[in-house]
């Protein structure tokens, strides 16, 4: 069996990165985000990316760091909101953007993991998200025609894996990671703890390892709250 552990994140990336390359990373706001990579991307200096991911980090943090150094030209995202370094690059010129509904970005993923080129979704229609794009009847009822997304790399977190690349995610850290995994042409996976073969329960993983090519252990596990709410706690009668 290939091996498909690396013993870092810079091993992991070598001679799969280049300029201009599109890049699917993983995560939903500061959840799931693949925290061991991101920074390993931005030392290898690659630039001109186009990032798929529902967000772009926060100030200082995630997909941030490559934004902030340059590196990305074009973002095909779903919520943009709260980053300041993103706003003033947008409407700067210095950023694309290609903002899409989260529905329909999750299946855009979904379906280039599962070789579907286009789908029609009733999201969109009659707005701006669909200026441009072919739109068709279906029972009296009009819809718009999406394209899938895929990538040259995928990164992404998950909780466990084996070294076969087995995965199992944990909680709302799932969120975009597993369908980005079937989309990547190259997957890499950072985890939280390798386990042996066979250790994990056949019925609980959530991707197979056929989608992963590269495993390695995150050495940043943060798992910042990117905005804490919370309430007084209630005084207690005697």
């Amino acid at each position: 069996m290939k091996n498909k552990i690396y013993e870092s994140a810079a091993a992991a990336l070598e001679g799969v990165v280049f300029d201009g390359m599109t890049l699917m990373s993983g995560g939903f706001g500061l959840s799931g985000n693949p925290e061991t990579l991101i920074p390993a991307l931005k030392d290898t200096g690659v630039k001109n990316l186009t990032v798929i991911s529902n967000n772009c980090g926060a100030d200082g943090f995630g997909l941030w760091m490559l934004l902030n150094n340059g590196q990305i030209r074009k973002m095909i995202s779903s919520y943009v909101g709260e980053n300041k370094l993103f706003e003033q690059l947008y409407l700067s010129g210095q950023l694309a953007l290609e903002l899409n509904p989260q529905g329909t970005l999750a299946e855009r993923i979904r379906a280039g993991g599962a070789g579907i080129p286009a789908f029609y979704t009733k999201t969109g229609v009659g707005t701006v998200v669909a200026e441009g794009k072919p739109v068709e009847d279906f029972e009296g009822e009009t819809y718009v025609r999406e394209t899938w997304l895929r990538a040259d790399l995928a990164i992404i977190k998950a909780w466990k894996a084996d070294p076969e690349g087995n995965l199992m995610f944990r909680m709302t850290a799932r969120n975009f990671n597993p369908v980005m995994a079937t989309a990547g042409k190259l997957t890499i996976v950072e985890v939280e703890e390798i386990v042996e073969a066979g250790e994990l329960d056949a019925n609980s993983i959530h991707t197979p390892g056929i989608y992963v090519d590269r495993i390695i252990l995150s050495t940043i596990n943060e798992k910042r709250i990117e905005k804490l709410t919370t309430r007084p706690r209630e005084t207690e009668t005697v």
